[in-house]
C-alpha cells in the first residue's frame, strides 16, 4: 500500500495545501502526448501526467476531457508528483499500449502506468503510481466535464469511491487513495515510497445502469500487456517487422472499433492544420478512402483477420443504394455527421472553430469509388470474405459511377471552394472500371467487361490530354489547371501509367521541386487552389510517404530511403505521429495520432524492402 503521511489532514490542512502549490499550465503540443485505448476509444496523456482527451463510451461519442481543445477547466486528470520541477520520461511497456511514464525529483522517483483494460462491459482508465526509490508526495487532480467541457456533473461519495452523474452519462472513480472534492475538482494527496503502489480506476456506464462491477487495477495489468503482446505476435508475416513498423500496426489497431471492425482516422477532432487558423476536422470517423491503405497495410504486415474485419465492415457500411454512398461513415456505419460548432472550446493553441461531426460526408468525392473497387480486388486476389456477396455490391456502385464519373466533384482533400474536375478523381475513376474489367477476364465473375475496358480506356486518354502540362512535365491537380497536387504521385501506384513512363518521373520531379520543403510535401499550395478557406498549413506526411514510395517505384531508392528515415524520425517519444508537420516550427499539426501517416510508414517501408531486396529477404 502506498503511504499516506504519518498524521489525517484536517480540512483546514488540505484546503492550504491545495491553494498553496499552484501547478502552472504547461504549453502542449501535439506530439506531447501517448495514446491509451481499448478497442473502442482511446485517451491522450501528457507529457505532464495530464489525460486531456477522452471520450465515452466510443471514440466518436462526448468528450468527458476536452483540456485538449481548451483549458483545465475543460476537464482533465492528472496525477503526477506536487513538486514542479519533477522531470519525467515515458514509454510504452514492450510492443503493447500500456504507457509507463516515469518521474524524478530530488526526493526520489515513482512511475506512473496507464492503459485501458481490453473492454468486457463498461470501459475503464487504469492509473497505477509505483514507488522506484526514495519518496515523493503525489496529487491525483480529477476534473470532469461532460458534453465536451461544457457540463458540470453532479458528484457524490459512496461507499468509498466518487460517483459523478449529468444527463445520460456517469462516471465513478475508485481508488485505495482518500479522495476529496474542492472547487468542482476531486484531489488525492498521497506519498509513495520504494515498492509503494497507489491505484485508481475510472468507469463509465449509462447514468441509468448500475454502477459496474469494480475492475481490480493491478490484476488487470498483466492480461491487457498480454493482450497486445499476443495480438502483435499473432502476425502470419515471415519476416520480422521493424520497430517503426510495429509501432504503426500497433497504433491502427488501436485505431480501430472492435465490434464493427472500422478503423477511425484519429481519435481526436479540431487538432489545427495551422496553429490559430480555422482548418480544424473532426476525424472519429472511416473514410472509405482509407481502405485500400489499410487492407494494404494489415495484409502485409500478415494481420488476415484485420483485414477481413476492415473489409467486411465496408460492405456493410456501403451496403444500399449506390447513389447513398459516402465518403465515410461512424464506426459502425452511421450516415449523418452533422457538423456544429462547439462555441465553448477556444480550441488547441487558440485555433477555432473546434467542430464536431464533419460535413464533408455529404460531399462527392468520385475516387472512392475507385478506392472500393481497389480495396475489394485486393481482397478478391488475397481470398478474403466471400467474392459473390461483394461483386454484387460493386456492381451496384459499378452502375452509379457510369452517371457520375465525368462531374466534377470536391475531390480527395474534400475542399470547401467548388468542385472541379480534379485528377486523382478522374484516375481513380479509372482505377473502378480497370477493377471491374479484370474481375470478369481473371475471375470470370458476371459483368460488361468489355464496356468498362472501354469506359478505362476514354478516361485514360482524357486525363492524359487534360490533366497533364507538357511544359512542366507534370500531371496537374485538375484538368486545365496549372496547380499541383502531391495525390498523382499516386498514378505509378495505382497502375495508371508505369513507373518509368517519363510522364511520371516529370511528376515526381516537379512535385519535389513545387511543393516539397525540406524534403516534406504538402498536399498544394494554398495560394494556388480555392479550397474555401483562409491560410496556410503544414506538410503533409501521408504526401511524404507518397514521395518515397514514388521515389522508390522510379528507382531512385537512395532518395527514398533517406526521405523514409526523415519521417520515422519525426515521431514522437513514444513513436506516434500527426497528420501534419510545420517544418518552420519544428512541430506536429492535425488530429493525433493519424492513421493515414501511420498506413503511409508500413506501405513505404514494404516499398523499399521490394525495391532494396527482389528476393525480399524481408518484408519489412
Amino acid at each position: 500500500m502506498a503511504h499516506r503521511g504519518t498524521t489525517p489532514k484536517t480540512a483546514q490542512e488540505t484546503a492550504q495545501q491545495t491553494s498553496s502549490s499552484p501547478r502552472p499550465t504547461p504549453e502542449h503540443r501535439i506530439e506531447d502526448y501517448a495514446l491509451i485505448g481499448d478497442l473502442q476509444t482511446a485517451a491522450l496523456v501528457s507529457k505532464h501526467g495530464s489525460i486531456d482527451w477522452l471520450c465515452f463510451p466510443r471514440f466518436d461519442s462526448p468528450a468527458c476531457f476536452a483540456a485538449l481543445l481548451g483549458t483545465e477547466d475543460n476537464g482533465h486528470w492528472r496525477i503526477a508528483p506536487r513538486d514542479a520541477d519533477a522531470v519525467s520520461s515515458r514509454h510504452y511497456r514492450g510492443d503493447t499500449l500500456v504507457l509507463e511514464t516515469e518521474w524524478s525529483t530530488p526526493t526520489g522517483s515513482v512511475r506512473v502506468i496507464d492503459f485501458m483494460p481490453p473492454r468486457d462491459t463498461a470501459p475503464d482508465v487504469v492509473r497505477i503510481v509505483e514507488g522506484i526509490h526514495g519518496s515523493v508526495e503525489m496529487r491525483s487532480e480529477l476534473r470532469l466535464r461532460f458534453d465536451y467541457g461544457h457540463v458540470v456533473p453532479w458528484a457524490r461519495r459512496s461507499d468509498g469511491q466518487i460517483d459523478a452523474i449529468a444527463g445520460p452519462d456517469a462516471v465513478s472513480l475508485r481508488s485505495d487513495v482518500h479522495q476529496y472534492g474542492r472547487d468542482l475538482t476531486t484531489y488525492g494527496d498521497f506519498r509513495v515510497g520504494k515498492g509503494d503502489r497507489a491505484w485508481f480506476v475510472l468507469t463509465w456506464h449509462p447514468s441509468h445502469h448500475p454502477v459496474p462491477r469494480a475492475t481490480d487495477a493491478i490484476a488487470s495489468l498483466k492480461p491487457t500487456e498480454d493482450f497486445w503482446t499476443d495480438w502483435i505476435g499473432g502476425t502470419t508475416s515471415t519476416t520480422e517487422l521493424s520497430e517503426e513498423v510495429t509501432r504503426s500496426i500497433l497504433t491502427l489497431k488501436a485505431l480501430t472499433y472492435a465490434p464493427s471492425g472500422g478503423i477511425v482516422a484519429a481519435p481526436t477532432t479540431s487538432l489545427p492544420e495551422t496553429l490559430g487558423g480555422s482548418r480544424n476536422w473532426d476525424y472519429r470517423y472511416c473514410w472509405l478512402r482509407d481502405a485500400t491503405m489499410t487492407l494494404s497495410a494489415m495484409l502485409r504486415a500478415g494481420f488476415t483477420d484485420e483485414a477481413e474485419a476492415w473489409r467486411n465492415w465496408l460492405l456493410r457500411a456501403i451496403a444500399g443504394s449506390p447513389q447513398d454512398v459516402q465518403i465515410m461513415y461512424g464506426v459502425t456505419g452511421e450516415r449523418r455527421l452533422t457538423e456544429f460548432e462547439a462555441g465553448w472550446l477556444p480550441g488547441f493553441a487558440g485555433s477555432a472553430p473546434v467542430r464536431i461531426g464533419n460535413a464533408a460526408a455529404e460531399q462527392l468525392q468520385i475516387d472512392v469509388f475507385g478506392e472500393v473497387m481497389d480495396v475489394l480486388a485486393l481482397a478478391r486476389e488475397h481470398q478474403i470474405g466471400a467474392i459473390e456477396e461483394a461483386w454484387q455490391v460493386q456492381r451496384g456502385l459499378m452502375g452509379h459511377l457510369e452517371e457520375v464519373w465525368n462531374q466534377p466533384d470536391e475531390g480527395i482533400w474534400e475542399v470547401r471552394g467548388g468542385r472541379q474536375h480534379f485528377t486523382y478523381s478522374k484516375v481513380m475513376a479509372w482505377v473502378a472500371f480497370d477493377r471491374a474489367a479484370r474481375a470478369v477476364e481473371r475471375f470470370g465473375l458476371s459483368g460488361p467487361a468489355k464496356e468498362w475496358r472501354a469506359r478505362a480506356d476514354e478516361i485514360h486518354k482524357e486525363v492524359c490530354e487534360q490533366a497533364y502540362d507538357p511544359d512542366r512535365n507534370t500531371f496537374t491537380q485538375a484538368y486545365g489547371s496549372k496547380a499541383l497536387d502531391a495525390a498523382v504521385l499516386l498514378i505509378p501506384q495505382v497502375g495508371f501509367l508505369p513507373a518509368d513512363d517519363p510522364r511520371v518521373v516529370g511528376t515526381v520531379d516537379t512535385v519535389q521541386r513545387e511543393l516539397a520543403a525540406d524534403g516534406f510535401v504538402r498536399r498544394y499550395l494554398t495560394e494556388h487552389t480555392d479550397d474555401g478557406l483562409v491560410g496556410d498549413e503544414g506538410t503533409f506526411l501521408i504526401c511524404s510517404f507518397w514521395l518515397a514510395d514514388a521515389l522508390a517505384m522510379v528507382g531512385r531508392v537512395g532518395e527514398a530511403r533517406d526521405l523514409y528515415e526523415k519521417l520515422v524520425a519525426l515521431r514522437n517519444d513514444v513513436g506516434l505521429l500527426a497528420e501534419e508537420y510545420d517544418v518552420s516550427a519544428g512541430r506536429m499539426l492535425g488530429n493525433f495520432p493519424q492513421a493515414f501517416s501511420h498506413l503511409g510508414l508500413v506501405n513505404t517501408a514494404w516499398h523499399l524492402t521490394t525495391a532494396e531486396s527482389p528476393v525480399r529477404k524481408s518484408a519489412y
